[in-house]
């Protein structure tokens, strides 16, 4: 899955051995993502909108079946760049590896409950069950914990059933009301939604509430150091084709109907949903805070400890890359 091969092929009637000889000369940067990532829905845009050329490099979207994949794909050297949260990628720097975070999105996820349903608070969930994606350390389950022993003196794991799952699968029992409260991926949960379910709390309400910056972006294209030093400015480079394809999805709505084929969206409503959601993950612009970053990877540090973060007890130095 090569994204600048599609639009240089689409645009072969113009100036079709200018692009060719310009491609040559600039830097590849071959990307790691799930065949079905939303990841791709930004990648796809700077590829089909010439946002790589622009900036100074080609891109080369590669289609991986899980995230492991994508993983082995940056250590081995088949790629340059992954995207994962970067909690994750502090780990591994703090283990050894020597990798950097370009930010990338602020999307978190949500506690939905089923059309009908009577809960106005997590207290009210008291006593059913909790479908969650991703397992105990999920990080929006973990501070929806913290927010509910803060709020309400509320032991949410205690008080509650948890039910863990794979999103699809997640998604398919709350929406069959299966559950009194479900947490997913913020993609499924755009979904849940638009089939009838509603917010209960979403993480960044329950991130302010803890002293969490929100605009600290959890998700990060990943690249390792030494790629970054052998191409000068490349950093910078991928994060401003990034912003551009933000800014253009912002005002653009036909950039939307150019990637809504890849979106999985079954109804107009999901339509919609996605795109809202997924523009509400749009970060600030400019680099990581790194006061936010700490406080954050504190709060993991404690509610996780070393099965999630390693070593990683403080931001490593040089993790987050310096962009403007």
């Amino acid at each position: 899955m090569i994204y600048h091969v599609t639009r240089l092929a689409a645009a072969v009637a113009v100036t079709v051995t200018a692009s060719a000889s310009l491609a040559q000369d600039l830097p590849t940067v071959r990307a790691a993502v799930l065949e079905i990532g939303t990841v791709n829905w930004e990648l796809a845009t700077i590829a089909e909108n010439g946002l790589d050329e622009k900036h100074g490099f080609v891109l080369d979207v590669q289609g991986y079946a899980d995230n492991g994949a994508t993983r082995v794909a940056v250590e081995g050297a088949e790629a340059d760049m992954a995207v994962a949260d970067w909690i994750w990628v502090a780990r591994q720097r703090a283990a050894g590896k020597d990798y950097v975070v370009v930010p990338y999105s602020k999307a978190v996820g949500s506690l939905v409950v089923p059309e009908g349903s009577n809960a106005e608070t997590l207290q009210d969930l008291a006593g059913g069950s909790i479908g969650i994606a991703g397992g105990p350390l999920d990080k929006s389950w973990l501070i929806l914990r913290a927010y509910a022993s803060q709020e309400y003196g509320l032991d949410l794991a205690a008080e509650t059933e948890q039910v863990y799952g794979a999103p699809p699968l997640i998604f398919k029992s709350g929406l069959g009301g299966d559950y009194a409260g479900a947490i997913n991926f913020w993609h499924f949960l755009a979904k849940m939604k638009a089939g009838g379910m509603r917010e209960l709390i979403s993480v960044e309400t329950a991130a302010t509430e803890l002293g969490l910056d929100p605009e600290t972006p959890l998700l990060g294209y990943y690249f390792k150091a030494d790629f970054l030093e052998d191409n000068p400015g490349l950093a910078q480079a991928f994060y401003d084709a990034s912003r551009d394809a933000k800014d253009l999805l912002a005002s653009d709505p036909a950039a939307w109907e150019t990637i809504r084929p890849m979106m999985n969206a079954s109804t107009d409503a999901q339509f919609e949903l996605l795109k809202a959601d997924w523009l509400a993950g749009t970060p600030e612009r400019g680099p990581v805070d790194p006061e936010g970053a700490s406080v954050f990877l504190a709060l993991m540090n404690d509610l996780g400890g070393a099965e999630l973060v390693g070593e990683a007890t403080s931001v490593p130095d040089g993790l987050f890359a310096e962009v403007e």
